[in-house]
């Protein structure tokens, strides 16, 4: 919140010209998985509408990625879990018939190529692989933590949910692997559990807290480490980059990654394209106004339909159709489609959400308590956040 009060999370804008869910399905169909159904729930309709208008494959070789809503199908409630998500969409593999499903979270940040991850499941003979990331063992209770077999590297001897004492890794004691929210099973093995699951009233239904447990415990579930897949085109700089952008925080210096000169994360890779829509605007435009005042960028992202007329931009994220006017200055901060930044006015690190009007002479991320009393978020790192739509005064 406040950037998912109307919008699913998948569906939140990143990086000017995209949305969360374009790097999930751009993996996936670079990767060659071609038949892709996206499951949702609350707040899906700019999502789902994203997907229609953008995500349209040819049909002639049975391709396709479908929005498919929760649909009740076994009783009058929605989804209560993301492994419940999976036992009330049942039919959509009962049409496929499919040897191998392919599971992924559609809200993270990354570049992955599942083919290496599938293969590396069918070598391995079980019924789960896991993909996870070597993280520090001082964050370790951020996340669901693999822990591995002495005897096997690759076999998972358990799966601790956030733990205050996790066991660091055979070959660097001073790293975890943590679970990325992707998985590879095999079909059947996937049917079983997902049913089993379903009729335990003691389960949140949930895949990491769930599912993948009860694979660990059959001695079923393998993982796999992210650090062994190579995407082409990666730099030694960006490969194996993975961020759950589930906080503002995140969500922020995941836009500030993709400004440095060598970026942590690569937008510009061609040989692994982030596909998104190209909206039908005009390029960006940089002028001086009426005084004289340059307008001028650096180190920033501008997208179609920008005019930056006398201002200066500075570190930041320019999303489609951004006006910012003279005088005004914006640094550290990521503004969304169709905002305007009137004359005069100051941005710190700030994110603005689509529409926001900043009027002549009005500020954002300069007075803390200012912004808190208006009703904008501020995190405890400093992160301004205007809700969509909003006209700030000064």
């Amino acid at each position: 919140m406040p950037l998912t009060a109307d919008r699913a999370k998948p569906a939140v804008p990143f990086g000017g010209s995209y949305r969360l869910i374009d790097f999930a399905l751009s993996n996936l169909i670079n990767s060659g998985l071609r038949r892709i159904v996206v499951l949702t729930q609350y707040k899906s309709h700019s999502l789902d509408r994203h997907i229609s208008m953008l995500w349209r494959m040819s049909p002639l070789l049975g391709s396709y990625v479908a929005s498919v809503p929760a649909q009740q199908r076994l009783g009058k409630r929605w989804f209560t879990g993301s492994a419940d998500a999976i036992l009330q969409s049942m039919n959509l593999l009962a049409d496929e018939k499919p040897d191998i499903v392919v599971v992924v979270g559609a809200d993270h940040i990354y570049r992955m190529d599942f083919e290496q991850m599938i293969q590396a499941h069918i070598e391995s003979g079980r019924g789960v692989t896991v993909a996870a990331i070597r993280q520090p063992k001082s964050i370790a209770s951020q996340f669901g933590v693999v822990e591995v077999d002495d005897k096997d590297p690759g076999k998972i001897a358990q799966f601790r949910e956030k733990p205050k004492d996790p066991k660091g890794l055979p070959d660097s004691p001073d790293e975890v692997l943590c679970s990325m929210g992707n998985y590879v099973f095999n079909a059947k093995a996937l049917v079983d559990a997902i049913t089993l699951d379903g009729e335990l009233e003691d389960s949140t239904h949930d895949m990491g807290g769930d599912i993948v447990p009860y694979f660990v415990n059959k001695g079923d579930a393998t993982v796999y480490d992210f650090t062994k897949n190579i995407v082409p085109g990666a730099t030694e700089r960006d490969h194996a980059y993975w961020r759950d952008v589930g906080t503002i925080d995140s969500y922020y210096e995941s836009h500030m990654d993709l400004i440095s000169v060598m970026p942590i994360f690569n937008l510009y890779n061609s040989d692994w394209p982030i596909h998104t829509q190209q909206v039908n605007l005009p390029p960006a435009k940089f002028i001086h106004d009426a005084e004289g005042n340059q307008g001028r960028t650096n180190d920033s992202i501008v997208s179609l339909g920008t005019v930056v007329t006398g201002g200066i931009v500075e570190r930041s994220v320019l999303s489609p159709n951004v006006r910012v006017h003279s005088r005004s200055l914006v640094t550290d901060s990521v503004l969304m489609d169709n905002v305007t930044v009137g004359k005069d006015a100051t941005i710190r690190r700030a994110i603005l959400d689509k529409d926001v009007v900043v009027s002549d002479g009005a500020a954002v991320g300069v007075d803390k308590n200012r912004d808190i009393a208006r009703g904008f978020t501020v995190t405890d790192s400093g992160i301004t956040v205007v809700p969509k739509g909003v006209v700030v005064t000064p």
